[in-house]
């Protein structure tokens, strides 16, 4: 029997105070035949929490396609695992740390890295890149700066200081995220395919071991948090947020490294979201086996710490692992030479069950089912969304290169360069190409081939029609890696949605997971790993306003020769210019009917996943040929705009040769999906390959000069950079 003398009783408060519905407590006595203690309350809570078990989403997530020849581990360890050839693997994953940075952006968003690291070198991978997705309310928001400065901060501080390149990323503006900001980390790893270290812990009477950093009190209901919208009093939530060591971490992936060249691990587990619990009970229910834990060896660095402060502590770098018999030593002398804590705390067991001891008595006795496989399960009502009519009166441009200015400086397209410069990118050595182009590229050391990768998601049009919107989401990312010449590999995503007890919410994430899922089936992009969180509301605003679907994507891809990479800088005057894929003038949901016309109306463009696969492959084949001197992917803003970026990338500008326009504003600006923007020498080959390729293929001008132009307008370069430079510079100096 667990000892409950000191505890406190278990009242109807204390329950909904760890986020129980009368249903689920009534499970959780069910489970265990009696009421828990407070250790045991806390347990429960933590791993039935929406972070952790996905109770909400689970039933839809298991509908996502996770296979493929490509594919060595899917979703359910720590990150996703795909063959990149040679004996090789690249491990990847996406997570989120919204509610921690909201609170606390510095520290949210720098732990943030610190677990994502976590979850990839736990796996035997070392990392080679991180990239992020940031999503921020108004700039007009009384809080925005301050949070938008403390979040690259910290991803920056966290980042440079670990010594992993920040390689890559996205940054947006919505009011929609003045309550609740979306910080969402990923990183890209490289390990040998026969040196991949999974979870599942076995061999009752083996060792579990506690490396890394000291337990404190920080952290603690962090993954309680994260499972439920932001009150008025957010700011008291201070205590949740974890406090990140980089230097720490730097040397914990060493050390683990280390002990992973021998052959002594026989499982090994991050200690993130829930800590020592989550770490633990993942271990022994991926393994079928039972865990006893000693409470008085876990490292402290506070006095008098209760076994449910342990349990629940979130503190960061620090892992959990079970060793082979008698090699205890061994790995002792790798950790305190790194100079980590080091201890074992326990063993495996073949009970079932998790038993903790604190100060010479039992303090919890749980069955482990009822925590992990047996966690709460739901099929919530939802309500699929109503795509908008299709768009009225569109507006025409009176003034196409006034309306270019107006794009080019708006938050959304502005230059991140604020952003990116405060990231280390280079160091490593490997970065081929990083944050300004459409993915970043990476170098596979001491190899000529390269892993690509990108993060995307375009919420409005997930707000619009979410099936829409998550198809796009897939389809932008594989454009992305086929612009710099890669091939598609694989999919992570952080699934950032509302609260799910709203079915129209819930229709949100029904909906986009069904747009992603056909996509990535089309494109053979398997989703490998995933995040989801929920809840990102705030009642804070006024209005329990719920954050836009945004189903962030991660993808990766790989060049087989580094050699064969695009950019999307224009590289010299005269040579031609032409666009693959028919453009249709779609403005629906479109940057230029918002930002020039005031209006966020009609439904989005439509994915076509066939056009998409082909010209793709397309791309890949004219980059690979050497045939393209620059290539870029059409997307917010349309195909002016992203002329724009490759006349400002090479600091050369382009002339089109525009027909005569319906509505040149629609044509220039229009969202339609699919297409891309690329720079020859060789028109007559590149028409050619086009023709035989059966590819619609449309010659836009030249570049060359000193300014973008067409019939009607002409703007200098150096007027058009200015604009792109401004929101962020005059924004953070003012």
């Amino acid at each position: 029997m667990t000892d409950t003398a000191a505890a406190p009783a278990i009242t109807p408060q204390i329950v909904a105070e760890h986020g129980f519905s009368e249903d689920e407590y009534a499970n959780v006595l069910k489970a265990l035949g009696r009421e828990p203690n407070m250790v045991e309350l806390g347990i429960f809570s933590v791993m039935w929490s929406e972070h952790c078990s996905y109770k909400s989403s689970r039933l839809h997530l298991k509908k996502l396609p996770t296979e493929g020849p490509q594919v060595i581990c899917g979703p359910g360890e720590n990150a996703g695992v795909i063959d990149i050839g040679d004996g090789q693997a690249a491990i990847f994953k996406m997570e989120s740390h919204n509610h921690p940075s909201y609170i606390e952006p510095y520290q949210g968003a720098a732990t943030g890295v610190g677990g994502i690291l976590r979850d990839v070198f736990t796996m035997g991978a070392r990392p080679v890149a991180n990239l992020n997705a940031l999503r921020f309310g108004s700039p007009d928001h009384r809080r925005m700066k301050h949070l938008v400065k403390g979040v690259v901060a910290g991803i920056g501080g966290y980042g440079n200081c670990v010594g992993v390149p920040t390689v890559g990323g996205e940054t947006n503006f919505h009011p929609a995220y003045d309550g609740n900001i979306l910080v969402n980390a990923m990183t890209v790893g490289v390990a040998d395919q026969d040196k991949i270290f999974y979870s599942a812990a076995s061999g009752v009477g083996n060792s579990i071991v506690y490396v890394g950093a000291k337990t404190g009190r920080d952290g603690i209901h962090g993954a309680t948090m994260a499972s439920t919208e932001f009150a008025e009093d957010s700011e008291e939530k201070r205590p949740t947020v974890q406090v990140g060591d980089p230097f720490t971490e730097k040397l914990l992936i060493e050390a683990c490294l280390e002990l992973m060249a021998t052959d002594a691990i026989v499982a090994i587990q991050d200690m993130g979201a829930a800590g020592l619990t989550s770490s633990s009970v993942e271990m022994a229910s991926n393994g079928g086996v039972g865990i006893r834990l000693n409470m008085d060896a876990v490292p402290q660095r506070e006095t008098g710490m209760s076994a449910y402060e342990m349990m629940l502590s979130e503190s960061q770098e620090r892992m959990l692992m079970v060793l082979k018999p008698g090699r205890e030593a061994e790995a002792e002398a790798i950790f305190r030479k790194w100079e980590l804590d080091f201890a074992v705390i326990g063993e495996v067991t073949d009970t079932g069950r998790m038993v903790l001891d604190h100060h010479g008595k039992t303090v919890c006795d749980i069955p482990l089912g009822p925590l992990a496989d047996d966690a709460p399960l739901y099929d919530r009502p939802h309500v699929p969304t109503q795509p908008p009519e299709e768009l009225h009166n569109v507006p025409m441009s009176k003034d196409i290169g006034a309306d270019l200015l107006t794009l080019m400086a708006c938050p959304d397209l502005a230059s991140r360069r604020w952003i990116w410069q405060q990231y280390d990118s280079q160091v490593g050595g490997d970065t081929a190409q990083r944050s300004g182009g459409d993915a970043a590229v990476v170098r596979v050391h001491g190899t000529g081939k390269a892993l690509a990768m990108t993060t995307d998601c375009t919420p409005r049009y997930c707000f619009a029609d979410p099936e829409e919107g998550g198809k796009q989401a897939i389809a932008e990312a594989h454009r992305n890696l086929c612009a710099v010449g890669a091939r598609p590999l694989a999919v992570t995503n952080c699934l950032n949605f509302g609260s799910p007890q709203n079915p129209k919410i819930m229709g949100q994430i029904v909906g986009c997971l069904k747009g992603m899922s056909d996509a990535c089936i089309a494109l053979d992009m398997p989703i490998v790993s995933g995040n989801v969180s929920l809840y990102n509301e705030s009642k804070a605003t006024g209005g329990g306003s719920a954050i836009l679907p945004t189903p962030a994507i991660g993808a990766v891809g790989l060049l087989d020769n580094i050699e064969h990479m695009a950019t999307i800088a224009f590289k010299e005057a005269g040579e031609a210019i032409f666009m693959i894929g028919y453009g249709a003038g779609h403005v629906g949901q479109s940057l230029w009917l918002r930002e020039c016309h005031g209006r966020e109306e009609g439904p989005p463009p439509k994915v076509d996943l066939d056009v998409e696969l082909r010209h793709g492959a397309f791309v890949r084949a004219l980059v690979a040929a050497g045939k393209v001197s620059a290539v870029h992917d059409i997307a917010d803003g349309g195909a002016l705009v992203a002329l724009t970026e490759m006349a400002l990338a090479g600091g050369i500008g382009a002339r089109l040769d525009m027909p005569q326009l319906d509505n040149p504003g629609a044509a220039l600006f229009g969202e339609d999906q699919g297409r891309y923007l690329i720079t020859t020498s060789d028109a007559a080959t590149i028409t050619q390959m086009a023709e035989e390729a059966g590819i619609f293929l449309l010659a836009l001008g030249t570049t060359g000069g000193e300014t973008v132009g067409g019939t009607g307008f002409d703007v200098a370069l150096e007027t058009l950079k200015d604009a792109n430079e401004r929101f962020f510079r005059d924004w953070m100096d003012s």
